[in-house]
C-alpha cells in the first residue's frame, strides 16, 4: 500500500513538474527569444518604411493640389 502511494505521489510530482516548464516555453514574451525579437523588429521597420512612403505620396498629392488651386486663382 505504501509503495503504491509513493509511486502515485512520484508520478504526480513528475507530471506537475513538467507542466510549468512546458507552459513557460509556450508563453514566452517576444523579448525573451532573440530570433522572434529580430523578426518583430524587422516587421516593425518594414511597416514604418511603408507608412513613410504612403505619407510622402500623400504629401506630394496634397502639394500638387495646392499648386493647381493657386494656378486656378491666378488665372481665374
Amino acid at each position: 500500500m505504501k509503495r503504491i502511494a509513493a509511486l502515485l505521489l512520484l508520478a504526480l510530482l513528475t507530471v506537475a513538474g513538467s507542466v510549468p516548464a512546458y507552459a513557460r516555453k509556450e508563453n514566452k514574451a517576444i523579448g525573451e527569444n532573440s530570433k522572434e525579437a529580430k523578426r518583430a523588429s524587422k516587421q516593425f521597420q518594414k511597416y514604418g518604411k511603408k507608412q513613410a512612403k504612403r505619407q510622402q505620396k500623400m504629401m506630394k498629392k496634397y502639394q500638387k493640389a495646392q499648386r493647381r488651386a493657386a494656378k486656378r486663382q491666378r488665372h481665374g
